[in-house]
């Protein structure tokens, strides 16, 4: 079995790559995205063409919310034209694909979990590109499998983990916004659940929610980072009105897993569990 993936220098890709070498009836072909443009149909098709892959995991997106905003033509060639071109590559060479998008499809207005079935009201560029993307994957391609995931970090790349520690690294106090609840996702478990997926075999295609266990705002996010990585500083909560940003956040974004936790089996792990084993990774123990 022949799994590609996109985006192979971010977050996830990482992760995937960490994770590849336990799995000896997989062969895994990674390609970042200069290697493997997802905005560039004809490059695609000849790595198509090269590596004949069963699956492809598009980990490749645009995900820079704020910038976004700003960079609406870029935002929109990633994640709309880009996936557009993913699942016309994909139907061409039969291979069934794994997308990874997002909670920002949704308007957070709920106080309880989404579920897929829940209408979407993206509120900026980016949660409205990666619900366009979606659409054209839907429409194009029946072998797909839409993964939405939420507040994704790990040892690998860019996220709110290693921007907590390298904050309090350089000072004694920090504001976090504590009026914003979400789940953080462990891209090291998200990549685990996409393994899954592919080799349960089930062509039980669509679209399922993926975070780990339990919700927390960020600045509780932050507070268990501290706590457990044995950071002391001066945390203070704050509102979102005291920290703009040019893209509104979802106030309430968690995810009901019901469905990918039927249909696949798994068994996923509580935030606080995850981030407890990535900070050990992280800091070497």
């Amino acid at each position: 079995m022949v799994i590609l993936v996109t985006g192979a220098s971010g977050q996830l890709g990482q992760a995937l790559k960490a994770q590849a070498g336990r799995y000896d009836s997989l062969t895994f072909v990674f390609k970042t995205s200069a290697e493997a443009d997802i905005t560039n149909r004809q490059q695609l098709e000849r790595v198509f063409n090269e590596a004949k892959p069963d699956f492809c995991i598009n980990a490749a997106a645009y995900t820079a919310v704020d910038k976004a905003e700003s960079e609406t033509e870029r935002a929109y060639a990633i994640n709309v034209t880009g996936a557009k071109n993913l699942a016309k590559v994909c139907l061409q060479f039969n291979t069934t694909l794994l997308h990874i998008s997002t909670d920002f499809v949704f308007d957070g207005n709920k106080n309880t979990p989404y579920t897929e079935d829940d209408a979407t009201n993206p509120q900026g560029v980016y949660g409205k590109t990666k619900r366009e993307g979606e659409q054209e994957i839907e429409t194009i391609l029946p072998q797909h499998y839409i993964i939405r995931t939420s507040w994704l970090y790990s040892e690998y790349g860019n996220n709110f983990m290693k921007t907590m520690l390298r904050l309090a690294a350089e000072r004694d106090k920090l504001g976090v916004v504590n009026d914003q609840t979400g789940t953080p996702t462990n891209a090291n478990d998200l990549a685990d659940a996409l393994i899954h997926i592919l080799i349960s075999s089930k062509k039980a295609y669509g679209i399922f929610h993926y975070s780990n266990e339990g919700a927390a705002t960020w600045y509780e996010f932050a507070k268990e980072i501290f706590r457990v990585n044995n950071v002391l500083i001066d945390l203070q909560p704050i509102p979102t009105s005291a920290y703009p940003t040019p893209a509104k956040r979802p106030v309430y974004s968690v995810m009901d897993k019901s469905r990918i936790k039927e249909v696949f089996g798994l068994d996923i792990k509580n935030w606080q569990e995850s981030l407890a084993v990535v900070s050990k990774s992280y800091n070497g123990v």
